[in-house]
C-alpha cells in the first residue's frame, strides 16, 4: 500500500504562538511557511526531484513540487485537496494527516522525508524545527537532513 501516515504534536505555550484562524473553507494557499505552520517533503531516492506539503492551522494547504533543490517550483496538481484534522488543546497542537501517493510516486521505498514544523510566536519570530537538519541555517529543502523511510 503506497499509503503515508503523520502525526505532529506540538506542546508548549499557546498564549505566546501566533495560530492562524480556522476557515470553514479550507484552499490551496501560498507563503503558509510564513506564519505557523505544519510541513514534511518527500523526495525521491537518487533523484533531485521532490515535494513540499504544507499544511496550516487554518487548514488552508499547498504541495509544490521542485525540479531540483529550490528549483522549479510549482503547485502539484496530482492533489486538488489535503484534508487533515487539526486540534488545538491548552497545551498542544495536534495536526493528522493520512493520504494516498500513488499519483506522485509509484514505487514507496524510494522515498526520503523531512518532517518540519514553523512556528510564529506573538512577537513574529519564527523558529524552524526539523526531526534534523544538517545545515548551519534551518533550510528544510537540504536533501541530506530527509531520512529514508
Amino acid at each position: 500500500m503506497n499509503e503515508l501516515t503523520i502525526h505532529y504534536q506540538v506542546f508548549g505555550d499557546f498564549d505566546k504562538i501566533q495560530i492562524p484562524t480556522v476557515k470553514k473553507q479550507p484552499y490551496r494557499a501560498d507563503n503558509l511557511w510564513q506564519n505557523t505552520c505544519f510541513e514534511f517533503f518527500l523526495g525521491l531516492v537518487n533523484s533531485p526531484i521532490y515535494w513540499e506539503f504544507n499544511r496550516s492551522p487554518s487548514r488552508n494547504w499547498n504541495i509544490y513540487s521542485f525540479s531540483h533543490y529550490r528549483e522549479g517550483m510549482k503547485p502539484e496538481k496530482a492533489f486538488s485537496s489535503l484534508p487533515f484534522p487539526f486540534t488545538k488543546e491548552s497545551d498542544h497542537l495536534s495536526v493528522q494527516i493520512k493520504m494516498r501517493l500513488d499519483n506522485i510516486i509509484k514505487n514507496p521505498e524510494d522515498i526520503e522525508m523531512g518532517i518540519t514544523v514553523v512556528i510564529k510566536d506573538d512577537d513574529d519570530n519564527i523558529s524552524y524545527w526539523a526531526i534534523k537538519h544538517t545545515a548551519n541555517e534551518a533550510d528544510f529543502h537540504q536533501r541530506d537532513s530527509f531520512v529514508k523511510l
